[in-house]
């Protein structure tokens, strides 16, 4: 068992194939397989062994797949991190999991090296080119086996930020992943060879991962890979790619719904999203303009991602389907106690999909993990007679923007570094586009003089570019409850700021 061998089963059976393209560029099978073995006798090199974690920053490019499938053969955990991450991110990231090595592309090595240099431990960091990476390892010995691990094993170490405490590391193992893709590809998607599938989903992310990346190697279809989402660039490479799976987030449908001029895409035949609530509108418009029907489903970091989703065929607009195969949902009360048909309550995961646990994090798993395995997500929602679920609202503060995760505490914690600042709040602001935007109502300290332009810059310094909040106001004091606890649904939001 090692979630390597989907690349190496491949690479065997169909090594002229098409695994990744990039434009005209296109990798195939076997020429991804190569290249995985000098990754990982580069890593081994640097003293990277089994259970040894090693983190990536590459965007969706074709070194992303050579990086990640190097370093599982190694029998080494991947500790993938947003490219776009500074300093101060990258060194808690780095320090949490452990890793010995880091591989970055060149535009976040700056960052990536600083970030190195705070962290208590060695790092190795990695330039990884694309102009030059590949080409450079054929100096490189290889190494051409795969390394045995259990099912148990961990994987992949994908972070992921509540809205209290540090952001967690989910432990997601080699029998988590690899069931999640089977599942994907035998209720969902269905691939065959010939298929081109959309990458524009961030590769580490465990969406991208595991509905593009994994799933598509799996079978030995093609990724058609997009390093940053623009939906005139997206349209124009799914039409003269001939794509024909799409996996996007709702943000992503909107803006191509966006584009007046969009080509035709009759090549499609399946559309799927997740990451946020898809709009009923939007999917109906969607599915409308281009002829393909879309799949909405639904899932987390933790659940490796899948965990619901409707069927082909069998749509349910404004639900997230029912629970992909082998794994249970259900909803619950604060006890834990399911609740009944169409009654509000807490959605509950069991299954091969749910992750090993919390890495280093025994009391975080214990809140959300109970002893029989069920995973308490901290998402409302209902399920009907007929077993379709449907989110309702978050019982986090998590704000999601464009599909990424933000942490509310993490943005005020750079806030009250700035002298100016007494108290702060952010909170998520409903956004047409993007589903959410970053808002953060602050007070000043006596006396003090900083303009809601200068708050913004200084928290854009600190940290990743879509983190930051794009509107900032002062107030005269925070609404409080009894307990002194800041109450954000009762912050007002001035005139021209929507919530």
């Amino acid at each position: 068992m090692n979630l390597a061998t989907l690349l190496t089963t491949t690479a065997e059976r169909m090594p002229e194939n098409p695994a990744l393209r990039l434009g005209e560029d296109i990798t195939t099978y076997a020429e991804l397989a190569t290249a995985t073995e000098r990754v990982a006798g580069l890593l081994a090199a640097h003293g990277v062994g089994p259970g040894d974690r090693v983190a990536v920053m590459i965007p969706n490019i074709p070194e992303f797949a050579v990086v990640y499938f190097g370093a599982l053969r190694t029998g080494a955990v991947v500790v993938p991190m947003n490219p776009l991450l500074k300093a101060r991110e990258i060194s808690y990231y780095l320090a949490d999991s452990g890793a010995r090595v880091l591989l970055a592309w060149p535009a976040s090595v700056q960052d990536a090296s600083a970030g190195a240099e705070r962290v208590d431990h060695p790092v190795t960091v990695v330039t990884v080119d694309p102009d030059g990476f590949v080409a450079g390892l054929s100096e490189q010995k290889s190494v051409a086996g795969v390394v045995g691990r259990e099912d148990l094993d961990t994987a992949v170490i994908l972070y992921t930020s509540g809205t209290t405490g540090q952001p967690k590391g989910a432990e997601l193992t080699h029998g988590n992943l690899m069931a999640n893709v089977e599942a994907t590809q035998h209720d969902l998607l269905g691939l065959v060879p010939d298929d081109v599938v959309f990458g524009g989903l961030p590769l580490f992310h465990s969406f991208g991962q595991t509905c593009t990346l994994n799933t598509a190697t799996s079978i030995g279809a093609s990724l058609l890979l997009l390093p940053r989402f623009d939906a005139r660039r997206a349209v124009e490479e799914l039409a003269t790619q001939r794509a024909t799976v799409f996996a996007g987030v709702p943000t992503m449908y909107a803006a191509i719904l966006g584009l007046d001029d969009a080509p035709e895409l009759p090549d499609l035949r399946i559309c799927v999203s997740g990451g946020a609530a898809l709009p009923v509108e939007v999917l109906r418009r969607f599915e409308s303009r281009f002829g393909c029907e879309i799949l909405e489903g639904y899932g987390l970091s933790e659940t490796s991602p899948v965990a619901s989703f409707n069927r082909p065929g069998a749509t349910r607009p404004g639900t997230i389907g029912v629970p992909i195969t082998g794994v249970e949902m259900r909803t619950v009360d604060k006890d834990g106690a399911p609740v009944g048909v169409g009654e509000v309550g807490e959605i509950a995961i069991r299954g091969h999909n749910v992750m090993k646990g919390y890495w280093n994090k025994p009391s975080e798993t214990a809140a959300v993990l109970s002893e029989d395995r069920w995973f308490r997500t901290g998402d409302m929602g209902t399920v009907d007679a007929d077993g379709y679920f449907a989110i309702v609202d978050r019982l986090k503060d998590l704000i999601i923007r464009g599909g990424f995760n933000i942490y509310p505490r993490e943005i005020e914690e750079v806030l009250y570094e700035h002298p100016a600042v007494a108290e702060a709040a952010v909170i998520g602001l409903p956004h047409a586009e993007l589903g959410e935007e970053v808002g953060a109502a602050v007070t000043l300290r006596p006396g003090a003089v900083v303009t809601e332009a200068e708050l913004r810059d200084h928290v854009k310094t600190q940290v990743a570019p879509y983190k930051y909040p794009r509107h900032v106001w002062f107030t005269a004091a925070l609404p409080k409850g009894p307990t002194g606890k800041i109450v954000k649904r009762e912050i007002a939001i001035p005139e021209g700021v929507t919530r």
